[in-house]
């Protein structure tokens, strides 16, 4: 994906979204997001994002309380299994951001890192991808050599997801409307905002 496409998965995930599952199954991490701003709600299915890292991939929690990552305790380690539920509200999210990287080794006391790399250092990452997770109780890092992004339906490229968006934006505005909530002067102008 490209830049702008990361740029809107940060947006779509930090207004409302929460981090409730990870996967691991050998080289492979599935991350996923729940209530993200992506597609037209329905009353039966969540609007969910899952974020998939392949290739030397790892993942590094950043915490201070061992409490809040018990979860990563349930990793089997001889079959490189994992497969929890969580529940972290996200305030942030960056992708490739070794800057932003760098807050979490001064924020957070400490560190532990699930890789299917021996040698794998935190403070060198060496593979294409990696995101970067910040809740209000922990931080983590995941990445890998591959990176792909999958909704409920379909593996997400960069026009299935401005689609997703743009459907969402949709949804939003029309919820609005029939509410008469939109008070914003920068919808009076726009044509969406004046349909019945």
């Amino acid at each position: 994906m490209n830049t702008r496409s990361l740029k809107l998965i940060r947006d779509v995930i930090i207004n409302s979204g929460k981090w409730t599952t990870i996967e691991i199954s050998q080289d492979s991490i599935y991350i996923g997001f729940k209530d993200v701003e992506l597609g037209t709600p329905k009353h039966d299915e969540d609007l969910s994002l899952t974020v998939r890292f392949a290739g030397d991939s790892f993942f590094t929690a950043f915490y201070n309380n061992i409490w809040d990552v018990d979860f990563l305790s349930k990793y089997n380690f001889k079959n490189q299994l994992l497969s929890e539920e969580v529940y972290f509200e996200v305030k942030d999210i960056r992708f490739i951001d070794f800057e932003y990287l760098n807050t979490f080794f001064y924020n957070f006391k400490k560190e532990k890192t699930v890789s299917v790399v021996e040698d794998f250092d935190i403070h060198n990452i060496r593979n294409d991808f990696f995101m970067m997770v910040e809740t209000k109780e922990i931080a983590f890092v995941v990445g890998g050599n591959q990176m792909d992004f999958f909704s409920p339906f379909e593996r997400l490229d960069d026009a299935s997801l401005r689609e997703m968006s743009n459907q969402w934006m949709l949804y939003f505005l029309s919820y609005h409307l029939k509410r008469n909530l939109i008070k914003d002067p920068m919808c009076e102008n726009h044509p969406l905002c004046h349909k019945k």
